[in-house]
């Protein structure tokens, strides 16, 4: 699928621009990373690997800058390619490795370390078989919970959407507040609609929408109706509040669950230390068995292939993998590993170790839809009108107008 969404993307701003070099010549070597959270575990990292190796001429500098994939685009049109990055494994992941801008992995022995299953995915996203990047760390798209109030309201995690809803009228009866949403930051509103489009439209939209045998039009209605059911939870001013603020939310009580992935888990008990936090899987149905835990490459560690530090690049990368140090960057960020041996044991998390077990896993759906569609934009802009009709003759405009380009 990914061979015909790269021909149908072929235009976008990566191609033919990828070929240059990022990084310095004074001794410094760029690390891009795109996660808010990570910054301080990173930097803790690099610390170390600085201290173990006290001889290295060079020095590894952490860059991580707001709307971080939106900057590394715009960094790559002026043939600006940073040494070394850490990305989701999405669509931009997919589209530079489809592009030949980054290094390629295959034969190092690096690879080898990761479990296959995550190499398979982050290859089907560029549709290729040789990997250009090395999967670090894996997430999962949740509803985070505060366990200490569903225990006072004898609530349990809820297994479809009917039970879900009992548990939202049940904390409202209780005064308490359901939910706490920040969708000034358009993307926090992609955790829902991933939840819902993955278990409700089906595995196969988006290789059925390339070959136009269907449109979200046909598919998308009950997604984007639950996406307004669940706006409606909210009573902050929700269009006015960011990620970040919507943590501090949580973790200070202003809601009793919150739709976000493991990812922000770690931030939230640093915000307060004695909050007792689970996670679950949204039930976008009322099949138990057609809901699953969406799940996917959190950060790709990869280097630019044309890159003049490649050797000192591989070291950095080498270090992180090792298992002390990788165990010390999931327990940190409350992320699971893709690195053989390193398992996360986290109480956070234990309510998701059911998925793992039975398989019960599926994408995000939005890793294969086209880049250009900027699908987090008009996500937020269907939230604030509620129109949807309008919606999905939108999404279908887009998703045709950004393949034929």
């Amino acid at each position: 699928m990914r061979k015909k969404l790269s021909t149908a993307i072929a235009t976008t701003v990566l191609v033919g621009v990828l070929t240059g070099c990022g990084g310095s010549d004074d001794g410094k070597i760029e690390f891009f990373q795109n996660k808010s959270e990570a910054v301080d575990t990173f930097d803790a990292l690099i610390e170390k690997f600085h201290e173990e190796n006290p001889d290295l001429e060079f020095q590894i500098e952490q860059n991580h800058v707001p709307e971080a994939d939106t900057a590394l685009r715009s960094r790559l049109t002026q043939d600006d390619v940073p040494d070394i990055m850490g990305i989701n494994g999405d669509a931009t992941y997919g589209d530079l490795a489809d592009s030949g801008t980054l290094h390629d992995f295959s034969e190092d022995d690096l690879i080898t370390n990761v479990q296959d299953s995550y190499v398979d995915m982050i290859n089907q996203l560029a549709g290729k078989d040789t990997p250009n990047g090395v999967p670090y760390a894996t997430n999962a798209n949740t509803v985070l919970y505060n366990k200490d109030k569903f225990a006072e309201m004898n609530l349990e995690i809820p297994r479809t959407w009917d039970e879900f809803l009992d548990v939202v009228e049940t904390i409202e009866e209780h005064d308490e507040t359901p939910f706490f949403h920040t969708y000034g930051d358009a993307w926090t509103a992609m955790v829902a609609f991933n939840a819902l489009a993955a278990n409700i439209e089906g595995d196969d939209f988006a290789e059925e929408r390339l070959a136009e045998d269907t449109t979200f039009a046909e598919r998308h209605p009950e997604v984007a109706e639950k996406m307004i059911e669940l706006r409606d939870m909210a009573d902050n001013d929700v269009f006015g509040t960011d990620y970040d603020r919507g943590n501090a939310a949580f973790a200070e009580g202003g809601s009793v669950m919150y739709i976000q992935g493991n990812w922000a888990i770690g931030q939230i008990t640093e915000a307060n230390p004695d909050i007792n936090v689970g996670a679950f899987a949204l039930p976008a149905t009322n099949d138990v068995d057609q809901n699953r835990l969406v799940s996917g490459v959190d950060t790709v560690l990869t280097i630019s292939g044309s890159s003049e530090h490649k050797e000192e690049a591989l070291m950095f990368i080498e270090f992180l993998l090792e298992e002390e140090n990788a165990q010390y960057y999931i327990d940190a960020e409350k992320q699971f590993s893709a690195v053989e041996g390193v398992l996360q044991e986290d109480p956070t998390v234990e309510d998701l170790s059911v998925h793992f077990e039975e398989g019960s896993i599926t994408s995000f759906p939005d890793h294969y839809y086209p880049s250009g569609m900027q699908i987090e934009n008009l996500v937020q802009e269907f939230l604030i009108n509620g129109d949807v009709d309008e919606f999905l003759q939108v999404l279908d405009e887009e998703w045709d107008k950004v393949t034929s380009r």
